[in-house]
């Protein structure tokens, strides 16, 4: 089979390693890919939100499967041009698609469908807004609408936050992402993912992650896209699980088929749960990065099995075959980050990491450059590993870390500090 996968983060490059560890595998084109994607994939420059192009390219190179990586083309509608010239997908529909390129959408279904979620409020103008605030005062929870790369979201502390918020979204902080702003409740608890493969009809457990959003140790200043994760998430437990599929999952797609348009691809649950009980923070549309890189050590070439049965709609015969294992992910990020951060260093050490099974460094923001790798994104490296236990797969993660050298670069040294304790 040949297969094309769309996005060049770490997320594709994770999807990409697990792709080629499957026989049915022929061929394996990435767009745009990275300079780690590069050395076990064809890379291809393509315009990725672009329908037509994506179509051209496909018929052009013999591409018989897409798995679309990145939200951006989903939200494009890249999807539903591929479908409609007769190519097998892997990602939502664009209707479907808005469960994550509109806040006000998603809790519009939640709703509809009686899905446990935040109290919630939506406005298009600040000054609504911020009289809202001002009557439910702080922590409250303030969210651009639309997509903004995962970080239009503030936990605002004290009311004086959460005005600033509104008031650089609707100031256009986020581009067009924050023209409508919904404002919830804080929810109290402890956040996990929860990722379900979904064919239209069938919904399929495949694991469960926890991230560290914030940039600093102890989960402390401001949020980014993802400073490591790793799989299984202990506060998922098989029975809170089985809770958020029968009272949030199973209704959401019950009342997107309702609608007319089925969710096809993988659903991706943010939940916060509190006394057993889970409740959904929000849905994303596509694998979370990084927590897409843990699943992938842990699921490997079953991966593109059970991808494919959810496009052709065959997931209700699939199953998962997980090891009990666990995998945890590093996030090496450029100086500054989140905030303003330098391009273009160099980062050595990487040949001394070994990659097989159980160790491998996912490119996230590289390229090559006369033979050196060098960073080019903010968050830059996913140094990955498995082990028997999750203590295990972190010192192995660390020890990988401390292979690499790039003094331009930094990491949080905790990660999976609340399962450990």
């Amino acid at each position: 089979m040949n297969i094309l996968i769309l996005g060049g983060g770490g997320r594709e490059h994770s999807i990409a390693w697990a792709v080629m560890q499957n026989p049915k595998c022929d061929k394996l084109i990435v767009a745009p890919g990275n300079a780690g994607i590069a050395q076990i994939a064809e890379c291809a420059s393509l315009d990725i939100e672009n329908g037509a192009a994506v179509v051209n390219f496909c018929e052009g190179n013999a591409i018989e499967f897409v798995i679309i990586g990145p939200e951006a083309p989903l939200a494009a509608g890249v999807s539903d041009r591929l479908r409609d010239a007769g190519l097998l997908v892997f990602g939502p529909s664009q209707a479907a698609a808005e469960l994550e390129a509109s806040k006000r959408f998603t809790k519009e279904i939640c709703d509809a469908a009686g899905a446990p979620t935040a109290a919630y409020a939506h406005f298009t103008g600040a000054d609504a807004a911020r009289a809202y605030v001002k009557t439910q005062g702080a922590p409250i929870v303030v969210k651009a609408d639309g997509l903004a790369a995962g970080k239009g979201v503030i936990v605002a502390e004290t009311e004086e936050q959460a005005l600033a918020a509104i008031d650089d979204m609707f100031g256009g902080e986020f581009g067009a992402a924050g023209a409508e702003v919904v404002i919830e409740e804080f929810m109290t608890g402890e956040e996990a993912s929860f990722f379900v493969l979904c064919d239209g009809e069938t919904a399929l457990p495949i694991g469960t992650a926890q991230d560290h959003k914030r940039v600093g140790e102890g989960d402390t200043g401001p949020n980014t896209g993802g400073m490591g994760a790793y799989s299984p998430a202990p506060v998922l437990t098989d029975e809170i699980a089985q809770k958020a599929l029968d009272a949030i999952i199973k209704p959401t797609l019950a009342e997107m088929a309702r609608r007319g348009t089925p969710y096809q691809g993988v659903l991706y649950a943010g939940l916060m749960i509190e006394n057993g009980q889970p409740r959904l923070v929000e849905y994303n549309v596509r694998f979370g990065d990084p927590e897409c890189q843990v699943l992938m050590m842990r699921l490997g070439a079953q991966a593109l099995d059970l991808m494919q049965a959810a496009a052709e709609g065959r997931l209700a015969e699939a199953q998962v075959n997980w090891a009990h294992d666990h995998a945890l992910t590093v996030v090496m990020a450029a100086n500054g980050y989140p905030g303003s951060y330098e391009k273009g260093s160099t980062i050595k050490g990487l040949d001394n990491c070994g990659e097989d099974s159980f160790h491998m460094v996912f490119h996230a923001g590289t390229s090559e450059e006369d033979g050196q790798i060098v960073a080019t994104g903010g968050r830059v490296l996913n140094v990955t590993a498995r082990g028997a236990s999750l203590s295990q797969a972190r010192d192995r993660a660390y020890a990988m870390v401390d292979r690499i050298d790039w003094p331009r670069g930094f990491c949080r040294r905790d990660i999976g500090w609340r399962a450990l304790g």
